[in-house]
């Protein structure tokens, strides 16, 4: 049976037949190799640089977005575009729910190729971007909706090849946002959801209960989903809704917790270490793009 064989790995891995616990060893060479996310700056996008961005709408308040232009990137190239939402301010598992802060883009791109968006939650007030959860969930649509395409169109992002991502809040977004309607769900052309997943559960906000998250999940519409790190059962019964990946991620086989910014399993930075899973990412990335 050949190793990613698309008709079993989901069923498999669900059933929890397919394990997958290499060996791996933290010395001092993988240390050195790990990726770091660039820091947010201010000035003028550039090839490498990421970079603080207002949009038009939000002009004289706190929301903002950021933008990665890859290494290899030249005016008037077309580039592919990874979409990133943050998890929740989490203080336990080092997560501070900032956009500034988003790592999830960066490490399953390695920083090539890809143009990385950072999209922010707008809080109710407008006047800034959300910590935790939703704030005003249409704002934040919207905002995608309306910045997405700019940011294509004046960087050379192709409008076809445009994934979304994210981690434990993030990873919900990627459906309670990113398939929320018709029009935001036309934009992506696969999904990577990392520690949770809409409809996992009953998380209390409007619509979260599992046949309003079944309903926007029909707008997968057969398209690729990664799903890593948190089992997501209840999908089950629903394989025909996607072309469905599953990639348990087991962190503290990957890095010795706590280690450096590592102080909990439920983290969006392990993809910044070389492992069999971040391999698997890419290369599930790759095949998709």
């Amino acid at each position: 049976m050949s190793e990613y064989s698309p008709s079993l790995i989901p069923v498999l891995a669900l059933t929890g037949l397919l394990s997958i616990t290499p060996c791996l060893h933290a010395d001092t060479t993988e240390l050195k190799n790990d990726l770091t996310t660039p820091a947010m700056t201010t000035g003028d996008p550039a090839a490498g640089k990421r970079v603080h961005q207002v949009a038009p709408e939000y002009k004289g308040t706190g929301v903002y977005h950021t933008l990665y232009l890859p290494t290899n990137w030249k005016p008037g190239g077309k580039y592919p575009v990874i979409v990133e939402y943050t998890g929740n301010r989490h203080p336990a598992s080092g997560s501070s729910g900032k956009v500034k802060d988003a790592n999830l883009g960066y490490g399953i791109t390695g920083g090539k190729d890809f143009i990385w968006v950072t999209m922010p939650y707008i809080e109710k007030d407008g006047k800034k971007n959300a910590l935790n959860w939703w704030g005003d969930r249409q704002a934040t649509i919207d905002y995608c909706k309306k910045n997405l395409p700019r940011i294509c169109k004046q960087f050379g992002g192709d409008s076809k090849n445009v994934f979304v991502c994210g981690f434990s809040r993030g990873a919900i977004a990627v459906s309670y946002i990113g398939l929320a309607d018709d029009e935001i769900a036309a934009l992506w052309k696969g999904f990577i959801a990392h520690d949770h997943f809409d409809g996992q559960r009953q998380w209390g906000y409007p619509e979260s209960d599992r046949k309003s998250a079944l309903t926007r999940l029909t707008r997968l519409n057969g398209r690729p989903v990664l799903a890593s790190g948190n089992a997501n059962d209840f999908l089950k019964d629903h394989l025909h809704l996607a072309d469905f990946t599953f990639l348990k991620v087991p962190v503290g086989k990957i890095f010795t917790i706590p280690e450096g910014k590592i102080i909990h399993p439920h983290t969006d930075l392990w993809m910044h270490r070389d492992s069999p899973y971040r391999k698997r990412a890419r290369q599930w990335l790759d095949k998709h793009k």
